[in-house]
């Protein structure tokens, strides 16, 4: 959007991609000016009104009530919530701890503030002060990632990565438009477009445009970077999209430019999963090669949850060809209005001004050698659980990790990923059930992804993961005796759990666990 700095001057007019739009009401020609010299003179201000304190106890009565008082089911919830978290192992890889100072932010008198549009073009006033929180941010986020802001931009209003998401599409394409990226099966995420092998269109990337995946290779798990080529070439999409939720190895990001440019598409990467590790450079970046990167803001970067969209402008790259460089035919990249318009007016409301700041809070944690070392834990921690899983016999799809999470391929125990993660929670672990390629994967997915960023934030160390793996064989083994004893279905599977003294058991061992482990934002003197 382009709002001009002489607004006012202008009949409180601007302009909307070219277009120019005026907010003022014209006055009749006979009409009295408002700011006439012969106007009645401003009243003095009233002495205290009688009632005034009775108001002003009204207001805190209702507004200043703790949230035991003003709710106690609602806190009674929460804080069975809290000791849930406490007292349990945290094994989601897109789950994560945030501290003391982003928790009192999401909760507090930033909510009130409604500010629509960007810093400097707000459709609301009094948002001065909202303006140097978002510019805050977002100059923390480009220095996170250590982008030049004369070659990078960045949105931090969408409200989560699939939003982000839809954005690119929507800003970039028109409807039927064609994208392609990692299929969900196969590690990829429901943003990037899926279909159900029936043809239902489940996200609603695959509902608006039309998507076409590439797989991993069935027998090694990895991305065969050929059939992409030998696809995207074929497809020939509008937006080439590199990143997913559920791969635990490096992504070529080299090998993903090529096929851009030899298909004519933009190269966009989901981060949300390895954000942290890029901005801890313990991982390829995806800025060198891609036009757009969008991510969350609170997996493995502990921020806020939320989204974030980054967006090459100025001047475009050269082409390159039999080692000549040759100019674009259009010189300047054009993303960012056309992002920051689909963002906003086009998909959302006002931005949530509490997120944004408690974002701003955690890209300046990202910067710092602290939190690079927690990086660094968080891969040492997920060789040590891939490793002590590995040495039980269990099957790893790929043989192991590079980054942050293992996706373990339960279909050795003869298992269903959705039994184990129930029996897991019953024990106070937390797991989740995902496909492995080539299962039913959408009627029982056949695996576990487990992530090591949460414990990693509360202290767990490679020992722990040793001590957390065999936890995961004890609940295995727990599994396979009740699915032996109950059979697989699940209302029968999960008869079987009850009043079962070997869940209770291990249970007690998990809670007595997880309790010695510091809990960030929680507790503080």
């Amino acid at each position: 959007m382009d709002y001009s700095s002489d607004e006012e001057e202008n009949g409180g007019g601007f302009s909307i991609l070219g277009h120019s739009i005026s907010l003022k009401k014209r006055k009749r020609p006979d009409s009295p000016s408002s700011c006439s010299s012969s106007a009645s003179p401003l009243r003095p201000v009233r002495q205290q009104p009688p009632d005034l304190q009775a108001r002003n106890a009204a207001v805190r009565s209702w507004g200043n009530q703790p949230l035991n008082s003003a709710d106690p089911e609602v806190s009674s919830i929460m804080d069975k919530e809290k000791q849930r978290q406490i007292c349990g192992i945290e094994l989601i890889a897109s789950e994560n701890y945030v501290c003391r100072a982003v928790l009192e932010v999401l909760g507090s008198h930033l909510t009130n503030k409604y500010s629509e549009g960007l810093p400097g073009a707000r459709y609301y006033g009094g948002n001065q002060y909202i303006d140097q929180l978002e510019r805050l941010c977002q100059e923390r986020a480009l220095k996170a990632f250590r982008l030049d802001p004369d070659e990078w931009g960045v949105n931090v209003q969408p409200y989560s990565c699939t939003s982000a998401n839809f954005a690119v599409y929507t800003g970039l394409l028109m409807p039927k438009d064609r994208i392609m990226g990692l299929d969900s099966p196969s590690g990829g995420h429901v943003s990037h477009g899926y279909l159900t092998p029936s043809g239902k269109r489940i996200s609603g990337a695959s509902i608006f445009f039309e998507s076409f995946p590439y797989k991993v290779n069935p027998l090694t798990g990895y991305i065969d970077y050929d059939k992409v080529e030998e696809k995207a070439l074929d497809y020939r999409p509008k937006i080439l999209i590199c990143g997913g939720s559920s791969y635990p190895r490096e992504w070529d990001y080299a090998r993903f430019r090529q096929i851009a440019d030899k298909c004519g598409a933009v190269l966009m990467c989901d981060m949300a999963h390895i954000s942290g590790i890029v901005a801890a450079k313990e991982c390829l970046s995806p800025f060198d090669y891609c036009d757009i990167v969008t991510s969350t803001t609170h997996k493995s970067l502990r921020g806020p949850r939320g989204g974030i969209i980054f967006f090459r402008k100025g001047p475009k790259r050269p082409l390159k060809k039999n080692g000549l460089s040759l100019a674009h035919t259009e010189s300047m990249y054009d993303f960012e209005e056309r992002i920051n318009f689909a963002v906003f007016p086009s998909l959302q409301g006002g931005p949530h001004n509490n997120h944004i700041a408690a974002l701003a809070i955690a890209l300046k944690q990202v910067a710092t050698p602290e939190y690079k070392a927690y990086i660094q834990q968080v891969k040492k921690n997920a060789q040590a659980l891939a490793n002590a899983l590995i040495r039980r016999n269990c099957k790893l799809v790929t043989g192991g990790t590079d980054n942050h999470l293992v996706l373990w391929d339960l279909r050795t125990f003869g298992l269903t990923g959705k039994n184990f993660e129930r029996v897991c929670e019953a024990c106070h672990i937390s797991v989740n059930k995902t496909p492995i390629f080539g299962d039913n994967g959408a009627i029982c997915p056949a695996g576990v992804r487990i992530g090591t960023p949460a414990m990693t934030t509360r202290g767990c160390l490679e020992g722990d993961f040793e001590t957390i793996a065999e936890f995961l064989l004890r609940a295995v083994q727990i599994s396979s005796n009740v699915q032996r004893d109950y059979g697989k279905l699940q209302k029968d599977f999960l008869r079987g759990l009850e009043q079962n003294r070997d869940v209770a058991v291990l249970a007690s061992c998990v809670r007595t666990f997880a309790s010695q482990f510091a809990m960030p934002g929680l507790f503080y003197e």
